[in-house]
Order: structure tokens, then C-alpha cells, then sequence
């Protein structure tokens, strides 16, 4: 009959005929249940995670998501979503906190989240995700080095190495996109590059405009590879945190220092020069203006020529208030 459910087929996974026929009748209460009542059928996280890393594998953390899942397997492994609770997320949160760091947790609750969420919203899995808090964390680290303590690195680094580190100063792309940089995407006579979405962190096609600093980069390494822009002896960079890096950084005397700090001096050196916020966010590929706000301290001179455009308000003011011989204490607003 038109709209009837097609017949069960399905191993029970039991000789015995008893056990058989009573795994049968459970499955077909239970989509009785889902059909006839409603009642979403019930599905396991190892059956979410799976739909989860098919459907994000263009996803540029989608190895980091899998390490995590392996880690949060003890704990959810063999749950159905509907008995993922508060209760156990919170032991999740706070197990993970011991082990690590706030930081660190909040990323794995925030897969957590964003797996639950789907299986509500996409997939129509749950009826309700379990509502939990991240730690708070505190403002991102920024660490920069200035003009004089950049040359001084330098100095001190291989070729390979120097170069590397000074195109990113220049552009502020991060290390996997200055290590895997192709020629491909690089324009020298248009003074552009660019990294597919598919290489950028937040999964859109970023556009770099070169200036002189990475133009004359780049032109030190034509011919060396066909294909990568950057190599050591011919061949291609796996790692730039290498003991060469180490080194040169105690023989600088450069301390508390990481290669993603020189993103950190791109966006630092740019606020220095007066870049606007609109304008920074594009050159370095950041999401959103609050990630690029937390620059703003570093140069509090820049808003020196906005704060005095007033200047001449205020010069009619004073001449106002003193012409009627009151002090420009007494004003009132």
C-alpha cells in the first residue's frame, strides 16, 4: 500500500530465533514510534562524529578536531546524544582544565557544542543541545618585537630562515601559509598572492598585496624549486620551529618568543604606522575587528590627529568663555 514503511531487513546479530524475533519487535516499536508518534529515532555521538568529520573535512583543523574526538572518546564513546547531559559535559570541562589549561577546554567543548548543535539544527537528531559556559580566558597573548630587535634576529638566522620570517613581517600571513606558499599563487609583476580558502584558517580565499619588503623576498627565490617558494637546499620546509630558530633566538637575546609572534609584530608595526582598523583586518585575513582591536593599545598616538579635530571647536570655546571673562572651570554641560 502507497505510504506503508518498506519490510525490516536487518542482521539481529543471533542464531537464536527467541533473541531474534524480540530484536525485531524492538525495531519495529521504534519506528512505529518514529513514523506514526513523531519520536526522533535515537542515534549514537560515534555515529554524529563520523557525520561531523565527512561533512568538515575541508575544514583546515580537521586533524585537530580528530585528535580531539579521540581524546573526548572515553567519555562519549557508546552514548546516545539524548544521555549527553550537563552533568557530563561539565566532568569533560573540568577533567580537561586539570589536564591542560581553561583555554585548551573551551576548544574542546566548543566541538562538542558545535557537533550537538548540528545534530539539533541540520541533522534533526535531538530535539535540544544541553546549555554549558566556557571558561572565561583571558585577553589573547600579543607579543611583538620592535624594528631594532627584528634586525638583530635576523642576523642571526640562516637565509632560509631570514627570509621566511622577514615576508612574514611583510604580509602577516601565518607559518603554514609562508612554509607552503606556492608559486602558483604568487603574482610578482602585479605585487600580488593569495592563499585558497582552502589553506586559510577561516576557510575564505585571502588576497595579499605585496610591498617592497616581500616583493624583494620573493625575487631571492625565484628559480630555486618549481613549485615551492620556499626551500632549504632544495627542498621542501616541513618545520620553521627547528633548533636553527632556537638558536638564533638566545643568541638575540630574544626571549618569550614564538614564530606566530611575528604575526603579532606585522599587526603591531602596522597600528605603530597609523593602519585603520578596517584596513588591518583585510591585509592580515582576521574574521572579525575585535581580533584586530587587540592592537590598539600598542599605538595610542594614532587617534592623536582624531582626538584633535576638536582642537579648533575648542579654541572657539576658550575665546568665547573668556571674552565673557568666566574660567573654563565654571562651564557647565
Amino acid at each position: 500500500m502507497r505510504g506503508e514503511s518498506k519490510p525490516l531487513q536487518q542482521s539481529t546479530g543471533t542464531a537464536d530465533k527467541r533473541q531474534a524475533q524480540q530484536v525485531h519487535d524492538q525495531l519495529a516499536a521504534a519506528r512505529w514510534e518514529q513514523e506514526r508518534l513523531g519520536v526522533k529515532a535515537r542515534h549514537t555521538w560515534e555515529e554524529a562524529v563520523l557525520r561531523w568529520l565527512l561533512e568538515t573535512k575541508h575544514k583546515a583543523t580537521h586533524e585537530h578536531d580528530k585528535a580531539k574526538l579521540r581524546c573526548l572518546d572515553p567519555y562519549l564513546g557508546g552514548k546516545e546524544l539524548q544521555d549527553i547531559d550537563r552533568t557530563l559535559i561539565d566532568r569533560i570541562k573540568f577533567d580537561r582544565e586539570k589536564m591542560s589549561s581553561a583555554s585548551t577546554a573551551n576548544r574542546y567543548l566548543a566541538l562538542i557544542r558545535a557537533i550537538l548543535k548540528r545534530a539539533c539544527d541540520e541533522w534533526e537528531w535531538l530535539d535540544k543541545v544541553p546549555k554549558f559556559k566556557l571558561f572565561r580566558e583571558p585577553e589573547g597573548r600579543v607579543r611583538s618585537l620592535s624594528m631594532p630587535e627584528f634586525q638583530l634576529l635576523l642576523k642571526e638566522l640562516p637565509p632560509h630562515l631570514s627570509d621566511m620570517a622577514i615576508f612574514a613581517v611583510a604580509t602577516g600571513l601565518r607559518q603554514a601559509n609562508v612554509r607552503d606558499l606556492q608559486w602558483q599563487y604568487v603574482d610578482i609583476e602585479r605585487k600580488h598572492a593569495w592563499i585558497p580558502g582552502s589553506q586559510h584558517k577561516n576557510g575564505k580565499p585571502h588576497s595579499v598585496p605585496l610591498n617592497d619588503m616581500a616583493l624583494a623576498v620573493l625575487r631571492r627565490q625565484v628559480g630555486r624549486h618549481p613549485t615551492r617558494v620556499f626551500t632549504f637546499r632544495g627542498q621542501e620546509i616541513a618545520n620553521v620551529n627547528t633548533k636553527a630558530w632556537k638558536a638564533a633566538l638566545k643568541r638575540a637575546g630574544i626571549e618569550d618568543f614564538r614564530w606566530h609572534d611575528l604575526r603579532h609584530t606585522f599587526a603591531t608595526w602596522h597600528r605603530q604606522a597609523g593602519t585603520p582598523t578596517h584596513e588591518l583586518q583585510r591585509l592580515g585575513g582576521w574574521k572579525t575587528g575585535a581580533m584586530v582591536e587587540r592592537y590598539a593599545h600598542v599605538a595610542p598616538e594614532a587617534l592623536q590627529s582624531a582626538a584633535g579635530r576638536l582642537d579648533a571647536l575648542g579654541s572657539y570655546v576658550l575665546a568665547t568663555v573668556n571674552e565673557k571673562g568666566a574660567s573654563p572651570h565654571e562651564l557647565t554641560p
